[in-house]
């Protein structure tokens, strides 16, 4: 039976009226940031703190205890090989508490009876000496006429052999017992005087700046105590802490780039070495990291980094692979699902979940390895609101 217009007029509204409903109750689509798979140049490089430091450091010591003069050089200063730097007169005699007085005093009046004791003893020993060579010598004389045994000679010459000796031995024990008494009455006659004469002047061992002073005003000083610092400023490397699963990646040679420096740019530096002994670091966040000194040199001219001195703050950026035509994804876009990396793709405006492979990873971008194609586009930082089948806008067309 045919309908009539009137009938098709309604059926026509019906059909509006539940599309409107099933438009308007149907699921809104997800705003998101999509980006584009390309093909480019890709490098992976990681930043880490470093602080500037002297190459060679010269500290001026002082090499005996006395009194420093005033230092009048201070950091920045330039010095010349050569060059006096300080002065330090030398300590004072001690002054002797009573005890040590008496023993002193003592030991001197010991010594003296000692040296009388020993000139009898020489004295009895050179004349015994003399009568024993006299003896040999006549015995040596009735020798030719055999009036003399051989044994007889035997014991003469024993006999002067060792009167000889035993006065060489008094003779020591005089010395030895003189020297005694001079040192104890030096000792007490040299107490709390000065050391007197000119002082003893530091030199500087290199050309170059005062890099820190140690001690300013005239104070006593041990043997040993440092004064000054020395250095060429020109001469300067950086030290970086790196993470030892980072370092593990860096070989010498090396490139690098020394980033935020004060200075306009960056500076072009090399790897010089990797330390070979790690150790413990707590970072900020209370975490134990394990980490590995990297020295690096600079590969720009002096006056490029004139402005940067010992110590100075800096940040370098290591990289660790690059290469000119390499398949990529935006590193926001990947996930981990199972163990593996995913991407949501985005498909006829919608949300398609995909298993990639991923070679080296950057910061900004990873390596593809299989999984995607040059020109696809994936959603980048998916949230638990993006799932498979999920209608997407782009960001740009919000």
């Amino acid at each position: 039976m045919a309908l009539s217009r009137r009938q098709w007029a309604g059926i026509g509204i019906g059909v509006l009226v539940l599309a409107g409903l099933a438009f308007g109750f149907r699921s809104p689509a997800r705003v998101v940031d999509v980006r584009e798979v390309v093909r480019g140049p890709l490098a992976v490089s990681f930043q880490e703190e470093g602080r500037t430091r002297l190459k060679d450091r010269f500290v001026v010591a002082a090499p005996v205890a006395g009194t420093l003069r005033r230092v009048v050089l201070r950091e920045g200063d330039a010095v010349r090989a050569g060059q006096v730097v300080a002065e330090i007169d030398p300590a004072s005699a001690a002054l002797l508490d009573p005890a040590s007085r008496t023993r002193l005093r003592g030991e001197a009046d010991a010594a003296t009876a000692a040296v009388r004791a020993a000139q009898g003893r020489v004295a009895a020993a050179a004349s015994a000496e003399r009568q024993a060579r006299r003896e040999y010598e006549r015995l040596q004389g009735m020798q030719a006429s055999g009036a003399v045994s051989p044994n007889q000679m035997d014991a003469a010459a024993a006999t002067a052999a060792r009167t000889a000796a035993e006065l060489a031995a008094a003779r020591a024990d005089e010395e030895g017992a003189r020297q005694r008494g001079l040192a104890a009455r030096a000792a007490l006659g040299e107490e709390g005087r000065a050391g007197g004469g000119a002082p003893l002047l530091l030199l500087a061992p290199i050309d170059g700046l005062v890099v820190r002073r140690y001690l300013e005003s005239a104070v006593p000083v041990a043997a040993g105590s440092p004064v000054l610092e020395l250095g060429d400023p020109r001469a300067i490397e950086v030290e970086v802490e790196a993470l030892s699963t980072d370092a593990v990646r860096l070989r010498a040679g090396q490139s690098a780039r020394v980033l935020r420096w004060g200075g306009e740019g960056a500076l072009v530096a090399r790897v010089q070495r990797v330390e070979p002994g790690g150790f413990t670091k707590v970072s900020a966040l209370g975490v134990e990291e394990q980490r590995v000194r990297v020295i690096l040199d600079f590969d720009e001219p002096a006056e490029r980094r004139a402005a940067l001195g010992d110590g100075y703050r800096v940040e370098v950026e290591f990289v660790a692979w690059q290469a000119d035509e390499v398949l990529q994804v935006p590193a926001p876009a990947l996930f981990r699902l199972d163990g593996r990396w995913h991407v949501f793709v985005v498909d006829r405006g919608r949300a398609r979940i995909r298993a990639v492979e991923i070679g080296e990873r950057g910061a900004e971008a990873a390596q593809v390895l299989s999984g995607l194609a040059a020109g696809e586009r994936v959603v980048a930082y998916p949230d638990e609101r993006v799932r498979e089948g999920v209608r997407l806008r782009p960001l740009a067309d919000s």
